[in-house]
């Protein structure tokens, strides 16, 4: 039975006095004194001298005490004087510690004050401590960095003795008119809440040293004139100004604030939500339920009234009285059973089982609610045995919670909206906190969804075992999880934990999620697959090293900017065997070639499937899975993607693949193709840089290169088609860049890749017997090559360089007002050095006479059906499209086979083109390149040749 003191009534009006006052004072300080006993009992003896030696560490700065700074930090706090007790703990801390009178001096600290949980049902050994410290007003601010420091100092002395201390450092008056120093951090707010944050302090704090809350001495019913009655208590000296600090009153919450401090409890919530979960509701309550007052005005209204126990006054007991209350009235019991089940989890203790640690009047004071609860045995051991919880009753409980969770965001979202409020949380913050919850909660496609958010302690199961469907009848490629299968028959009457479409996608959700490791036992049915325990041990092993777990948050400074990719790992055909179709086949590896893109004489691509693993900057991990067409392709497609948003950021790319069908050598291949194509996009940490990179791969080619930020591919499936797509006109200039293994059977063409260079147009060419190639890289990059029959160098270059030359004087003419024209010609001889071909510079003197003095000149014509048509021009006769038609080439080439008098027969080659600016109907061309000239004129020449004996 309580007996309660008897009460005290203030009234400013008809008069009040200094005993009563004081008499109020005390009251307060006797549940203060319980609170903080309570407090130290839930410590370790150890970690008790925390409490004990804090307020003396502010109060001195002696270099004997824990924090010592220097001579220069501010010290002193206001009305303090220790206790032998305290000064006992100091000594038996550091004997050299010895009191010296200092003298008279002004006190730089007003008070220091923990709040929070300490002292109350929901604080724990493991609980954090949170203490206020209060600076006079006008400290300086090299004084204010000091005690920061020496704050932090104190913290990093406290974590040693395994307590984990938070000091805020600031002044009464910065406090009321919200000036805020700290941004979000793990433990501090930042902007989010003002109010809300000082009803907690008032109902929850501890008063450690130094001045006392004023708002002790105000009525609750006289909250509303709180600066009225401060002015009276001041100006007619009932109390002295010099032992109390005014933090301001707290009349009502500000419809404003609630937005802001619903978003920081759902960032708390994602790695604590029992408490989360039990300050979401207060603050829906308080913005929902305004009949009702205030927690920290219901505790002073208790104190005055005489209650002084503190099982009564407990926070955590009067939080839930309250949300009892309104969730009865509201109808909501699942909500009510949610709100118990938070606070018997946050009070960490398991009430079924004996000799269980913690202090008696903690489980006193549960054991109480829990009776009123009417909660049975078996729903108290479900409880209490949170450690064997299943991956499956964790995955339900967190889907309650996070729709809980969602449920507060957007019922105080739309309270802002309709209210059209302004959040008191800075822009700043309310990023950094959405960008938190949004990595924690929102659903992607391929995500990890990681299902203990600090729910239980472990997931861990001893046995595992991984069906393949087809193990059981079913069609397609998904994967089973189960457990503790003594007989694998068993899997058809056992439940399933978990079903993936793939067993990468099942083992990165097990171990991501604790249920595996490197102690579990595991087992595999494999199915139509070739999955085995030793790969899967592999991949555990590999993810290990990958993805350290548990991951520790996203810092504050990922979370402040945009989302980015950190590191990939690539797994290569898991549970799949690359050579299966030559193994039934009874075939072997036929020649040299051990690219394991183009492998052995059948050029296979030994990359079947690929498991993309990405962790990004927010510490999300998805998994994408490519199992279908070009693998390999797409995944370097998205990767590329991923680079091209930060390039001054590359991420760390692992690759691992099986043992088996030369997973060592495809890994290695896949590792060296992504760092190749990554340094070339974006070396120097810019890009993406502007080039065709060429891959081939299974008796293809694949040409990447970037739109913008977005990047493509072509794939071709002839050498035909390359030389075709590498001739396509570009906007800038492009060089071709071959993978290293690519152009192996054409190794002059990819010397000639490597030789081109921006500015000019260089022609490459090579004379073997009575057989010559030309290649030509024009101003843009685009490639055209063409094989002919010549006997000499002349015959070779003539026509061609001819053509050229006349395309560039023309170019010259359209430009001489052009400070910067277009570049000439350049002409390369390719030859065979030291095992390797290399272009060397041959300038072309022209001195030979071309075999034919003919002038063979072609105009392009746009039809009205947008059809390109040519009229041709063989010296001075003229062949019109208009009036020969279909009829135009036959006419031309017996014109001139009329010209010959010998009768021999050799080629006619085009002396001169004009391409119409509207080529492409679509598009206007000021300048037309090289590359689409040199195009028609072989389209006409091949055409004409046809029909010359």
């Amino acid at each position: 039975m309580t007996v309660l003191a008897p009460p005290i009534v203030l009234d400013f009006e008809d008069g009040i006095d200094r005993k009563t006052l004081r008499r109020l004072r005390d009251r307060f300080l006797l549940v203060n004194r319980q609170r903080w006993e309570r407090a130290c009992s839930a410590l370790t003896y150890r970690q008790q001298v925390v409490l004990e030696l804090l307020p003396l560490a502010f109060h001195l700065n002696h270099p004997a005490l824990p924090g010592y700074l220097d001579g220069s930090c501010p010290q002193g706090l206001a009305g303090y004087t220790p206790g032998n007790d305290v000064l006992n703990s100091a000594r038996r801390f550091a004997r050299s510690f010895s009191v010296r009178d200092q003298g008279l001096r002004k006190a730089d600290l007003d008070s220091l004050f923990l709040m929070g949980s300490p002292g109350t049902l929901g604080h724990s050994v493991a609980s954090d401590l949170d203490a206020w410290l209060c600076h006079r007003d006008d400290l300086s601010e090299q004084g204010i960095r000091s005690l920061e420091r020496k704050a932090e100092k104190l913290s990093q002395w406290a974590a040693t003795l395994g307590v984990e201390l938070h000091v805020f450092v600031f002044s009464a008056a910065d406090w009321r008119a919200g000036r805020q120093r700290a941004e979000v951090t793990g433990e501090n707010c930042g902007s989010a809440q003002h109010f809300l944050l000082l009803d907690e302090f008032y109902r929850t704090s501890i008063h450690l040293a130094g001045r006392y809350p004023l708002w002790w001495l105000i009525p609750s019913e006289a909250e509303a004139d709180y600066g009225e009655c401060r002015r009276r208590l001041l100006e007619c000296r009932f109390i002295k100004a010099s032992e109390y600090i005014d933090f301001g009153a707290v009349p009502s919450i500000p419809d404003e604030e609630f937005p802001g401090a619903g978003i920081w409890q759902l960032y708390k919530g994602i790695d604590a939500p029992w408490k989360a979960i039990l300050k979401l509701f207060l603050i829906e309550c308080y913005a929902t339920d305004t009949a009702q007052p205030l927690l920290s005005a219901s505790f002073k209204q208790a104190v005055y009234q005489g209650q002084t126990s503190a099982d009564v006054l407990d926070p955590y007991v009067m939080l839930y009285q309250r949300l009892e209350q309104w969730l009865l009235t509201s109808g909501a019991p699942e909500r009510l059973d949610l709100v118990r089940r938070s606070l018997y989890l946050k009070a960490g203790l398991p009430l079924t089982r004996a000799g269980m640690a913690g202090d008696q009047w903690r489980i006193d004071l549960l054991r109480q609610l829990v009776q009123q609860w009417e909660w049975g045995e078996d729903r108290l051991s479900a409880l209490d045995d949170r450690q064997r919880w299943r991956a499956e009753e964790v995955t339900g409980l967190r889907r309650n919670i996070v729709a809980e969770l969602t449920h507060s965001y957007r019922l105080l979202s739309r309270m802002a909206r309709e209210q059209h409020t302004q959040a008191a949380i800075s822009a700043n913050d309310i990023n950094l906190l959405g960008r938190k919850l949004y990595a924690a909660f929102q659903r992607k496609a391929g995500k990890i969804e990681l299902v203990n958010p600090g729910l239980v302690p472990s997931l861990a199961e001893e046995n595992l075992s991984f069906h393949h469907q087809s193990e059981q009848g079913g069609e397609g490629d998904g994967w089973l999880l189960y457990r503790d299968l003594e007989d694998p028959s068993d899997a058809f009457w056992q439940p399933v934990i978990r079903r993936a479409g793939n067993l990468a996608e099942l083992l990165v959700w097990c171990y991501c999620n604790g249920l595996l490791h490197r102690s579990t036992r595991l087992n595999v049915r494999a199915g139509k697959s070739v999955a085995s325990v030793a790969e899967l041990k592999d991949i555990v092993e590999v993810l290990s090293g990958f993805l350290p777990m548990p991951m520790s948050p996203a810092p504050r400074e990922a979370l402040s900017r945009g989302v980015r990719p950190l590191k990939n790992l690539l797994l290569i055909n898991v549970a799949v065997d690359p050579q299966a179709h030559l193994t039934e086949r009874g075939l072997h590896k036929l020649s040299a070639r051990s690219d394991s893109l183009g492998f052995s004489g059948g050029r296979d691509n030994l990359v079947l499937t690929i498991d993309q693993i990405t962790l990004n900057s927010w510490h999300e991990i998805s998994l994408q899975h490519y199992a279908a067409g070009d693998t390999l392709i797409q995944c370097l497609k998205n990767v590329l993607a991923q680079v091209a948003m930060n390039p001054a950021e590359l991420p760390e790319i692992r690759v691992a693949a099986p043992s088996r069908g030369h997973g060592s050598a495809i890994a290695r291949r896949v590792r060296e193709l992504f760092g190749d194509v990554l340094r070339q996009f974006f070396a120097g940490g810019t890009g993406p840089h502007p080039l065709r990179y060429i891959i081939e791969m299974d008796h293809r080619y694949f040409l990447l290169q970037f739109s913008g930020r977005e990047p493509g591919f072509v794939a071709l499936d002839s050498r035909e088609a390359l030389l075709a797509a590498l001739l396509q006109p570009q906007d800038e200039y492009l060089p071709i860049v071959p993978d290293r293994h690519a152009l192996r059977d054409e190794p002059v063409l990819k010397a000639v890749c490597a030789a081109s260079e921006a500015g000019n147009i260089q022609v490459f060419w090579l004379l073997q017997g009575d057989r010559g190639q030309l290649w030509v890289v024009d101003e843009h990059g685009s490639l055209w090559a063409r094989s002919v029959r010549a006997g000499h160098r002349n015959h070779l270059l003539g026509p061609l360089m001819r053509f050229l030359e006349n395309l560039v004087e023309r170019r010259l003419l359209r430009q001489a007002d052009n400070l910067d024209p277009a570049g000439g010609i350049r002409c390369y001889e390719m030859v065979r050095r030291d095992a390797r071909w290399i272009a060397e510079l041959r300038p072309y003197q022209g001195t030979a006479v071309p075999l034919s003095g003919l002038e063979v000149q072609a105009v392009g014509v746009q039809q009205g059906d947008s059809t390109l048509r040519f009229d041709i021009y063989c010296n001075d006769q003229e062949f019109s499209v208009q009036e020969y038609g279909d009829r135009l080439i036959p006419a031309v080439a017996h014109y001139i086979r009329s010209l010959r008098q010998s009768g021999e027969s050799y080629p006619v080659y085009l002396t001169d083109l004009h391409l119409p600016h509207d080529l492409d109907p679509q598009l206007y061309q000021r300048d037309i390149q090289t590359g689409q000239s040199l195009y028609y004129r072989t389209r006409l020449e091949d055409a004409l040749n046809r029909y010359l004996p």
